[in-house]
């Protein structure tokens, strides 16, 4: 569902798995990374669960938690710092309140109550509710809230609090101990259920709190400011509407923005309500506070009415958590019921995304045929698609050169031993290309020891462009004659720098990661799972494009055995496509298939981009592309809020052999289209070479590691030989960062190979993920090298120290 007030798209979760807990209020929420936590809150008594939403999948579940679990507990305070979470205070039963402080180690859900020294100058805080608690750095900060005076929980006193601790946090777990800031300025008004936020502006200034709203007898829509550094409170000018008074609302920071939502605010519009037992009513209204200029603007009015169900309904003590740039609200009550003598609580959970989605990383190819392509980039947090585009240059003929990658396959191993790893195959083309860590299993080589997990989720992020340099004095040189590489992969702007060491044309290699941390498990994106216990691995494939050419004015000769590889950044496009607010689960629809004999002309000049195709993940198979209409065909770009085309009613395009084509990915979400990401370049296969190298495993010994791998699963024709290189320290380095230079250490019909001590000792260690060392293997046939599997050996750097 989507909402058009103010331009906003609220969405409401209407299909989720696992144990939806009970509706509630008074209860509080925090992210970490996707995941949704929720602790407490009240509703026909007071929850104790602690429950998790995953935001990607759509999943609740229930942590077994253990060690010191606390008591449920509404009003409480709630921070996340990392994965670890702070409890404090709060109530526990009606009329009794707490001032314990607990600590959850979220990722072990291991709880642990925690004894704070109290402050030198004064006493620890009293047990309260509706306090706020905010973290800053390694301190939280703690605001007033309620109080009971009478020892009687029966026979409730309240006295309203503006006193101010801080809390001193030990780093990763545990706590120093409270104290009590001396502060300059006019401390805020006594209150209960307000909002505190921190933010801090990127540019200039220090730190700073607000503190919005709350109640003290009546309600209050004033706001405070704190300088966490000088520790000065003061009252800042505002632009704008300020939004009512009102309690038990909550305040978010999503970039230089405080977002207000909900509460309990006056039942007149006349303003504060004098008496504590006045007409009050639960509000949708929705604002937010520009934190850099201090000016309101309103949203959602408090009179606005929905009554399509397209926004969030009226409501107060429920939570909202920013998990990125997307806002989510869950439960919470929404009024009092005199006729049945009690509240009435919500049980949706909605989310609005406040800004368009950042540009994806580069698209990373994971494989290539001669007619197409299976993509990958990496995903984009609360995103609701994909669009893909791309576009055709004329056909790149083969490139003679020496060996390299095509296709480099990259497998991470740690240097301890262990591992885990992904396949896919890859290729590369004579152009500069760029590292790439794939994390879908190859479909041809997908060879997966029983003991090693494979790892579904890839990271890149720096670009390349690879060059030839001439060797240095103490690299020993090979001869590399008669190299000339299948190249289907080219690549203008990759994600991370993979070396290659030749050029030519075809496609498919591989590009995996060896984990080498003994039993270390990962979390696959896909069904296949095994712990790492072993020091062998499994590679993921991957394709790579090569340059054969000269680096620095150093002329190219038979006998050098160094390639390295130039990261370049190319601008991305800045053309901007609108779709509309569906996305497709699918790929694309095969119908109106155009499948032209021959190959149509390519203009030079045509710089257009077409539709592949909307995707829900971060993966696409690509053999096609829509072809526009002819009354659109002079566009260059979609203008911003333009559809997205009817693509059942578009007819399509093949993917042509030996062709160059460009591709950009752009992210969808409740705001629309995002930037399109930096542009990759990819080449079909030309048929005859050889596929990369499969199955690569390194099992490490005491002074060497043996590397090893099976024939391609396509030799097209008989393996003559293969070469295995490595990424080592150059001068060349210091200068270019994004700079890879590699040194042939094999090269022969065997299928595995020695890599010495002193080998290793030269090897250059990549930082452009995790630390690791880098690899490649291609294999030669009448024809020349095709695709290489690039291998990157995972260093754990803590025990090994820098290489």
């Amino acid at each position: 569902m989507a909402a058009g007030a103010a331009g906003l798209s609220w969405r409401r979760v209407s299909s989720f798995t696992g144990p939806v807990p009970r509706s509630r209020h008074g209860h509080r929420a925090v992210a970490i990374r996707e995941l949704l936590i929720i602790f407490g809150g009240g509703n026909e008594g007071i929850a104790d669960e602690l429950h998790v939403y995953n935001t990607v999948t759509n999943q609740w579940f229930l942590p077994a938690v253990r060690g010191d679990i606390p008591p449920g507990c509404a009003a409480h305070g709630f921070v996340c710092d990392g994965t670890r979470i702070l409890v404090f205070g709060g109530m526990v039963e009606y009329g009794r309140y707490s001032n314990d402080l607990y600590e959850l180690q979220a990722s072990r859900w291991l709880w642990k109550k925690v004894k704070p020294q109290a402050p030198s100058n004064g006493s620890p805080p009293c047990p309260r509710l509706g306090h706020s608690f905010s973290l800053y750095g390694n301190k939280c900060y703690l605001f007033g809230g309620l109080a009971n005076e009478s020892e009687d929980s029966n026979n409730n006193v309240p006295r309203y609090l503006n006193d101010f601790y801080e809390l001193e946090l030990q780093h990763g777990s545990g706590v120093v101990g409270w104290s009590i800031p001396v502060t300059k300025g006019t401390l805020p008004s006594p209150r209960e259920s307000h909002t505190a936020i921190v933010y801090c502006r990127k540019d200039v200034g220090s730190p700073k709190m607000y503190i919005f709203g709350g109640m003290c007898g009546c309600r209050l829509n004033d706001l405070w400011e704190l300088d966490i550094e000088t520790m000065t409170w003061s009252r800042p000018e505002t632009k704008g509407t300020v939004p009512l008074p009102r309690s038990l609302h909550t305040a978010n920071v999503i970039g230089n923005k405080m977002y207000v939502f909900g509460g309990w605010v006056p039942q007149s519009a006349g303003g504060e309500i004098s008496a504590p037992d006045g007409e009050w009513k639960c509000t949708g209204s929705f604002s937010y506070l520009n934190l850099d200029t201090t000016e309101w603007i309103g949203l959602i009015s408090d009179c606005q009415e929905d009554k399509s169900n397209l926004l969030p309904g009226p409501r107060a003590g429920h939570c909202a958590v920013a998990v990125g740039t997307r806002l989510y609200i869950w439960s919470g009550r929404d009024g009092y019921r005199k006729a049945w003598n009690n509240q009435v609580c919500c049980k949706d959970l909605w989310y609005l995304d406040t800004e368009r989605p950042l540009a994806p990383s580069q698209v990373q190819l994971i494989r290539a045929t001669t007619n197409s392509f299976q993509l990958k980039w990496d995903e984009v947090p609360t995103v609701e698609g994909y669009l893909l585009q791309l576009h055709a240059d004329s056909p790149v003929p083969p490139v003679a050169g020496i060996p390299g990658t095509g296709v480099p396959e990259t497998a991470v191993l740690s240097s301890q031993g262990g591992c885990s790893l992904h396949q896919s195959p890859q290729s590369l083309s004579s152009v500069p290309y760029p590292e790439m860590k794939v994390d879908h299993p190859s479909q041809a080589n997908n060879l997966i020891p029983n003991n090693v997990q494979v790892a579904l989720s890839s990271s890149s992020k720096a670009e390349g462009k690879e060059k030839v340099a001439a060797p240095e004095n103490k690299v020993t040189q090979e001869t590399l004659k008669n190299h000339t590489d299948a190249t289907g992969f080219k690549e203008s702007n990759a994600p991370s720098v993979l070396p290659v060491c030749t050029s030519s044309a075809q496609t498919s290699a591989n590009v995996g990661e060896l984990h080498a941390l003994d039993k270390q498990s990962v979390n696959p994106d896909a069904s296949v799972s095994s712990t790492v216990s072993s020091a062998q691995t499994m590679v993921t494939q991957q394709a790579v494009k090569t340059e054969s050419s000269s680096t620095n004015g150093a002329v190219v000769k038979d006998e050098t055995s160094l390639t390295t590889f130039n990261s370049k950044s190319e601008a991305a496009e800045t053309a901007y496509v609108m779709p509309s607010t569906r996305v497709n689960t699918g790929q694309t629809n095969d119908s109106h298939s155009s499948r032209a004999a021959q190959r149509p002309p390519v203009k030079t000049r045509d710089r257009r981009w077409y539709d592949v195709g909307i995707f829900k993940n971060n993966t696409a198979v690509v053999s096609q592309f829509y072809l526009l209409p002819e009354e659109t065909l002079n566009i260059n770009s979609k203008t911003e809020g333009a559809d997205v085309p009817d693509y059942r009613l578009l007819k399509k395009q093949d993917l042509f052999p030996g062709t160059v084509y460009r591709f950009r990915v752009a992210a969808i979400n409740g705001c629309g289209v995002g930037p399109f990401s930096k542009i990759s370049e990819f080449k079909t296969c030309i048929p005859g070479f050889p596929g990369a190298p499969s199955t690569v495993k390194i099992t490490k010994s005491v002074d060497c590691i043996h590397l090893s791998w099976e024939p391609p699963a396509s030799p097209s024709g008989n393996i003559l030989e293969y070469s295995a290189y490595l990424a080592i320290r150059s001068t060349q380095l210091q200068e270019n960062p994004n700079q890879l230079v590699f040194m042939r250490i094999y090269c022969g019909l065997k299928t595995s190979c020695i890599v010495t001590a002193a080998q290793l000792s030269n090897a250059h260690v990549d930082y452009t993920s995790r630390p690791a060392i880098v690899f490649r293997i291609s294999a030669k046939n009448e024809r020349g090298y095709g695709p290489a599997t690039q291998v990157r050996w995972l260093q754990d750097m803590k025990a090994s120290g820098s290489k």
